[in-house]
């Protein structure tokens, strides 16, 4: 998922203890179980181009300045990759099961740069 990592700092986020690592990764295992699919691993690490990537073998790396971003724009981030465990494209299927779990992923989509 490419789109610019260096945003404001969410100050709701800060509030909410979304900074914490441990939270975001009970967060991303709350919507695996939601979504149905099981990660191989799950990393939260610096990145210097993407928020997140999901590799073929089912690790998920998100990248740690999303910690810092609010808890919608999180969640996008989090069921974007997720989702590629069960589909490895943008295409149609893929959109669709987006707009079934996240109905707003195009606004919440919207806060993000592009590289």
């Amino acid at each position: 998922m490419n789109v610019h990592p260096d945003l404001p700092v969410d100050a709701t986020a800060e509030r909410a203890g979304l900074f914490d690592k441990n939270v975001f990764k009970e967060a991303v295992r709350s919507w695996a179980k939601t979504l149905s699919v099981k990660p191989f691993q799950i990393r939260v690490q610096q990145m210097k181009k993407k928020w997140a990537s999901c590799s073929s073998r089912g690790t998920v790396t998100f990248n740690e300045n999303l910690l810092a971003q609010n808890e919608s724009f999180q969640g996008y981030v989090i069921v974007h990759e997720l989702l590629h465990l069960r589909v490895p494209n943008h295409g149609k299927l893929f959109r669709s099961l987006m707009s079934l779990y996240l109905p707003d992923w195009e606004d919440r989509a919207k806060h993000s740069s592009a590289f």
